[in-house]
């Protein structure tokens, strides 16, 4: 599927042709030009032809918890991962890829291991929110999709440009409307990326995947803080924080015996205070075979010590362990 096709397929028609073509893909939720009610049949069968909206995807249900995983295959044959997560509340978020593949080769992460392969176009990056929006649709679920997060595969500031614009159409009213405030984009500190995300006009959410409270750690887990260090990440989030006034999140995987000691929680709190737009977030480890999640009574009692310390703090529950749906697993297996 190419939706950037759409406007040059329909550069002869009446301008207001191409919002009613928007209409039917973003609004009606079609999967197929022959469904809509709009456009003459002449012009349906054309877009069929030259812009299909198939999506070439296999779905993974988990059975352990409210999550679904997709493997969409790409034109070239690639393949990216995208998850739709049901919350109690009644939410569903959808964790988009940037990138198939990645080149921060963070130790942790089952993308990383695959390396990079290419960025992801923006029509690459909408028809993951549109693949789920189609699947509740087809499930008669009435909230459709209404949280976005750029967690999935790759770095989204490694690839700047596409992300932004595919934001700008998940935010758009023309688009899925979505707001601001429902979107968040998750980097590994790359300090260029978030000191070019606080100079443009949306305010989205900014998460930080941290996951270490020291260079040395941090770097053995996660390269990129050798060329941006946790005192330089931290200065960038600072303005970020005060030039935008937005709560940014620090994702913290709990490893066993890596990053999950009484230590590790006080270095965390160190870190952290006196700034009460910034929150943790701990996120048990989906074991991708080199390291193991932390035991549930050491992440209560790491937890424990940071609201001890007065820090803003919630975990995330685990989804999906059955679907592989840690970022890359499946990807990478295919």
């Amino acid at each position: 599927m190419d939706l950037e096709k759409l406007k040059f397929i329909l550069e002869d028609e009446p301008a207001y042709r191409l919002n009613q073509a928007r209409h039917a893909i973003f609004k009606d939720i079609i999967s197929d030009w022959s469904e809509n009610t709009t456009l003459s049949l002449a012009l349906r069968e054309k877009l069929n032809i030259e812009c299909p909206l198939n999506i070439d995807a296999e779905v993974f249900d988990s059975s352990s918890s409210k999550s679904t995983k997709a493997l969409i295959t790409l034109e070239d044959g690639v393949k990216i991962e995208t998850v739709l997560l049901h919350h109690v509340s009644g939410r569903n978020t959808v964790c988009v890829s940037s990138q198939v593949g990645c080149q921060m080769g963070c130790q942790f992460c089952a993308t990383g291991q695959m390396g990079y392969v290419r960025n992801l176009t923006v029509s690459e990056i909408i028809e993951q929110v549109l693949f789920w929006e189609r699947r509740l649709k087809d499930k008669n679920d009435s909230v459709g999709v209404n949280n976005v997060v750029f967690m999935g595969m790759g770095e989204p500031f490694m690839n700047y440009d596409n992300v932004l614009s595919a934001i700008n159409i998940i935010n758009s009213a023309v688009g899925f409307n979505i707001g601001v405030r429902h979107i968040s984009v998750s980097t590994a500190g790359l300090i260029d990326g978030i000191n070019k995300l606080s100079s443009e006009k949306l305010s989205i959410n900014l998460a930080i995947s941290l996951h270490a409270t020291n260079d040395r750690l941090r770097s053995q887990l996660m390269p990129i803080n050798n060329e941006y260090p946790i005192k330089k990440l931290m200065s960038a989030v600072d303005k970020y924080v005060q030039k935008k006034s937005r709560r940014v999140m620090f994702e913290y995987m709990m490893i066993e015996g890596v990053n999950d000691s009484r230590e590790d929680a006080m270095e965390l709190a160190d870190l952290l205070a006196g700034e009460p737009l910034y929150m943790v977030n701990l996120i048990r480890y989906n074991s991708t075979g080199r390291y193991r999640p932390s035991s549930r009574e050491v992440i209560a009692e790491f937890k424990n010590i940071l609201m001890q310390r007065g820090i803003n703090v919630t975990q995330r529950y685990s989804f999906g362990k059955d679907i592989k749906a840690a970022c890359g697993q499946l990807a990478g297996r295919a």
